[in-house]
């Protein structure tokens, strides 16, 4: 039977790139061509040099032109007869050397791979400025496959001349000879191919393509679906591959190099997609399935029973799949979507915290406006609070297929009308957003040094939400964030407490301590040049009266910009904690903003309170000593034997990962809706719940 199947063939390198020329091989739509980082396509060509195994290829003789795609860029002379079912990237990258052709890069972009060599080492590298300043490097090995003897005889003058003598020494000469014969040798190089017949079904082929790859950790669920997609339905697969290309270019560049006009594209400042991101929405939509795991295998029309493959399951689960990229990939619907994620106060790429709740929250406005047929102008003010709330909580940040399926199930069985579908995300909203996240939680995720993490992103959006102004400035947050603005200098990241007055008169030296997001506000780049290194009270009073700000100009910005009043003459750490609550708060008034369009946010006419919060967070225990570093910690509770151990950073390090909260800690620990707080308890010679020692009364010494 195995010998019906397939038998084996031997190619050497040069027999391949030229079936690559011609057309002869191709690679069949079941991969996608992209080729090996450089660093990858070097070791191959090293190893083939030394003549290490570099294993077998696969190849399908079919002869079925409208089943592959090329290898390459250039045009082919004669149609395919040999697919390539494994090795692609290594058949690629060797083409790519040795005829000095243009491949496909994972972003559609065109690049040429250059390896050079040295003769007198016989190394191999990636061109940079040192070998290429060097006489001893063979600038591109294709020189060697193009002619051994003008390659060799250019690389000898070229070192005559670098070394200023007449002739190289004949011993020298003989070694370069021979490395040169010996790199040229590799177009010799003979690989082992298995040759699958031709009578061997496509569906055949896709098993045993994901058999090969799943031995490994080398594809993805997703790929395993887009391999079956390319056997029971083409068109859809390269779909989604169009969708996906388009999305990096504008209709102008598409139109340049596809030589036909080009109306529009999915291209966007948030997300530039791949086929995985367009898949999951699709399943998710169609099939109502998140794990793609689990939708690879109904869409194999597996019984999870019996495990047998059942024909009419499997047409049933495409059918499904064919609705959900119908409505996935409709211009409308996408551009109609991207609404929600400016609405949200997202202006950029770089706010985008979680690309899976873009995608995901794709997939829920998909359903609200074709199944539930709420009005588009609805459905966005409801997403759009959704989405604020997946980003900022960071939903998406652990078990990403699990929470959305969640999401999908909680659409089950409701009333097919628009009330019970924004009911439903909207109950999901405010269940997340209690009270007390926006009071305890959200302030104490605000202790970070990450500008580019979900909760001070989350500030930043609800600022462009307020309309509010930055800082000393009369330009306006969302104007400065516009995607279709690229000023050279526009607004910058200010310390309000400048990092030298911190370093120098304050001797603080923890960099986490100084980029605490809570020190920094949005301030116009000539501003920030200005104040440089000065201490608070000193510029601040100054830039104030500089620029005329007063009255309900300035009240507005301080609160905008969540300055407590005498901010600038307070201590460092007495500052920050009441920057954070009111951080919090502010970001609490773009939500509400968001939730309501008519609300009218109005900064505080009077003396803002900025008390400290009532409890301290886990970094300040652990800096005041009150939970000093090395303490081991174990759940309360005794649900699991793991133990934790407070670090010198005021971090809980479990299982080796450190986690920022007591509530990500317990999250890691497999207790998703407990309280942290609770959850952990401190090993002392007396064990206290961390709950409990946080609420004791903090003696710190003067």
């Amino acid at each position: 039977m195995m010998a019906e199947t397939f038998d084996h063939h031997p190619w050497t390198v040069q027999d391949l790139v030229a079936g690559v020329t011609s057309g002869r091989v191709r690679l069949p739509d079941i991969q996608r061509p992209f080729v090996w980082g450089n660093a990858k396509v070097r070791d191959l060509v090293d190893s083939m040099y030394r003549g290490f195994p570099v294993g077998q290829l696969m190849f399908w003789e079919n002869a079925g032109a409208e089943h592959s795609k090329t290898i390459g860029v250039g045009e082919k002379t004669q149609s395919g007869s040999m697919q390539v079912v494994d090795g692609q990237q290594r058949l690629t990258s060797l083409y790519a050397v040795v005829k000095g052709l243009d491949v496909l890069r994972e972003d559609y972009s065109q690049e040429r791979i250059v390896i050079s060599f040295n003769p007198l080492t016989e190394r191999f590298a990636i061109p940079d400025s040192a070998t290429k300043r060097s006489s001893e490097w063979i600038q591109d090995i294709r020189e060697v496959f193009t002619s051994p003897i003008a390659a060799r005889r250019d690389y000898i003058q070229k070192l005559e001349v670098a070394r200023g003598v007449e002739r190289l020494d004949r011993d020298l000469e003989g070694e370069i000879e021979l490395a040169v014969n010996k790199l040229a040798d590799v177009l010799k190089f003979v690989f082992e191919v298995v040759q699958l017949k031709e009578h061997v079904s496509r569906e055949t082929v896709a098993d045993i393509f994901v058999r090969i790859n799943s031995q490994g950790v080398t594809l993805s669920s997703a790929d395993f679906i887009l391999t079956w997609l390319s056997v029971f339905w083409e068109e859809g697969r390269q779909a989604i591959e169009d969708f996906t290309r388009a999305s990096r270019f504008t209709p102008q560049e598409m139109t340049r190099m596809d030589r036909k006009p080009v109306s529009w594209t999915p291209k966007n400042p948030y997300l530039a997609l791949d086929p995985s991101h367009v898949l999951r929405v699709v399943v998710a939509v169609g099939n109502r399935r998140a794990p793609l795991g689990d939708a690879y295998n109904a869409l194999r029309g597996r019984d999870p029973r019996t495990r047998e493959i059942i024909p009419e399951h499997r047409e049933r689960e495409l059918e499904k799949l064919k609705n959900g990229q119908a409505r996935a990939l409709d211009p409308k619907h996408w551009d109609e979507y991207l609404k929600v994620i400016e609405r949200a106060g997202i202006r950029t790429s770089a706010m985008v915290t979680s690309k899976n709740a873009v995608i995901y929250g794709y997939a829920l406005w998909l359903i609200g406006r074709t199944e539930f047929s709420v009005p588009v102008d609805e459905l966005r003010e409801v997403m759009a609070r959704w989405y604020f709330m997946a980003q900022i909580t960071g939903r998406f940040s652990g078990s990403p297929e699990t929470r959305a399926q969640e999401d999908l199930n909680r659409l089950d069985g409701l009333e097919r009308t628009p009330q019970a579908f924004k009911g439903a995300i909207s109950s999901q909203v405010s269940t997340i957003l209690t009270e007390d996240w926006w009071t305890v939680t959200l302030p104490e995720d605000l202790h970070t040094s990450s500008t580019v993490g979900p909760a001070y992103t989350g500030y930043i959006a609800a600022l462009t939400i307020l309309d509010a102004d930055v800082l000393l400035s009369t330009l306006k947050v969302k104007d400065w964030i516009d995607p279709s603005r690229r000023p050279v200098k526009g607004v910058e990241k200010h310390h309000l407490f400048p990092k030298d007055y911190l370093k120098q008169e304050l001797g603080l030296s923890s960099v986490r301590q100084i980029n605490q997001v809570a020190n920094q506000a949005l301030v116009e780049w000539s501003d920030n040049i200005k104040i440089s290194s000065e201490r608070p009270s000193t510029y601040w009073i100054r830039q104030v009266e500089d620029k005329g700000i007063a009255g309900d100009r300035l009240r507005r910005q301080m609160w905008w910009h969540a300055l407590p009043p005498g901010w600038q003459s307070m201590e460092y750490q007495e500052f920050l904690q009441a920057r954070r609550v009111l951080i919090a708060k502010v970001t609490r008034e773009g939500f509400k903003k968001l939730s309501d369009p008519n609300y009218r946010p109005q900064a505080p006419t009077e003396r803002v309170e900025v008390s400290a919060p009532a409890l301290p967070s886990f970094e300040e225990l652990v800096r005041d000593g009150v939970l000093p570093p090395r303490t081991l910690l174990t759940p309360t509770n005794a649900e699991t034997n793991s133990i934790a151990e407070v670090t010198e950073d005021a971090m809980i390090r479990l299982n080796d990962v450190e986690h920022r909260t007591p509530d990500l800690a317990a999250q890691a620990d497999g207790a998703d809706d407990a309280d942290g707080w609770d959850y952990w308890t401190a090993a002392f010679d007396e064990p206290v719940a961390l709950s409990e020692l946080r609420a004791r009364p903090l003696t710190v010494d003067a």
